[in-house]
């Protein structure tokens, strides 16, 4: 079920079309873009096929779904890896698992609450809580935004919650590892990545659950569509420089089917990713 679904819903291979795409309409258009907008667009469809060429890919052999999957046609969204060839299996048997969970407002935990309930320490950082923290079993809340920037000293007295980088969270709490980390960030998620990258807080995750905004940049991310679409696939070519693999992809079918603002068919402005890091050795 798994590997049909990584052929038939792949970000990158979506990426690409809409590459082509793009630069089919822009050619097409009364307002033709300057040579220079073209022949970029001609490199970025280039960096794009050449990421698919040689992007690796892992077949999960026990993948979890949230919610559950009964329908071959329905792949879920949030999905874990629960093959033995990686720890998380055995991590959540042995109640040595640990999950951050970095959201904006409470849209969807059942994935937080499942491993919560399988034992799983789990951190959920979101800057719309009431309280600067609250408890339940094994589920802890805080009134955490997380940035990619180092906070504004002028500004720390104006937010009613902190704002923080996750590398910064994670020596807070004396956290060496995080075996899941899901960001549902509502289009920050490319900058906080960014910062994943450049901090070198990859090494510490065993999972990335990731879902992606393709509708627009994002914040803070400025350009043209070749630069902005060169930026993204730079991200996931990082991720794959620091041995993490593609294990599941999911396109929501409700979302709309627009790329930088541009309507595109058979496309998703949203996408739901599962990363597996294959070097990830957990400690203690």
């Amino acid at each position: 079920m798994n590997r049909c679904l990584l052929l038939r819903v792949s970000l990158l291979l979506s990426l690409l079309c809409v590459c082509a795409r793009v630069y089919v309409e822009l050619k097409g258009s009364s307002l033709t873009p300057p040579v220079r907008l073209q022949k970029q667009a001609v490199a970025m469809a280039t960096d794009a096929a050449s990421t698919l060429k040689h992007h690796r890919r892992v077949s999960c052999e026990r993948p979890a779904s949230v919610p559950p999957v009964f329908d071959r046609e329905d792949h879920g969204s949030w999905v874990l890896c629960l093959d033995r060839r990686f720890s998380l299996a055995q991590r959540i048997a042995s109640k040595h698992c640990r999950v951050y969970s970095l959201r904006l407002a409470v849209d969807d935990d059942r994935l937080e609450r499942m491993l919560a309930g399988s034992g799983c320490e789990v951190h959920c950082f979101d800057p719309s809580l009431r309280s600067a923290h609250l408890q339940e079993e094994h589920m802890w809340l805080h009134r955490l935004s997380v940035d990619w920037r180092d906070p504004n000293p002028d500004r720390l007295h104006t937010h009613t919650h902190s704002r923080r980088k996750i590398k910064d969270i994670l020596n807070s709490f004396g956290h060496r590892q995080v075996d899941v980390l899901k960001l549902d960030l509502e289009s920050a998620e490319w900058k906080v990545l960014e910062n994943l990258v450049l901090e070198r807080v990859l090494d510490s995750l065993g999972l990335l659950l990731l879902e992606l905004h393709l509708h627009w940049p994002g914040f803070e991310v400025g350009g043209d569509e070749p630069s902005v679409i060169r930026y993204w696939f730079s991200l996931l070519r990082e991720l794959e420089r620091a041995h993490y693999r593609l294990y599941h992809s999911y396109s929501d079918p409700n979302k709309p089917r627009l790329i930088l603002h541009r309507n595109i068919q058979n496309a998703s402005s949203s996408f739901v990713l599962g990363w597996v890091n294959t070097r990830f050795l957990p400690q203690g």
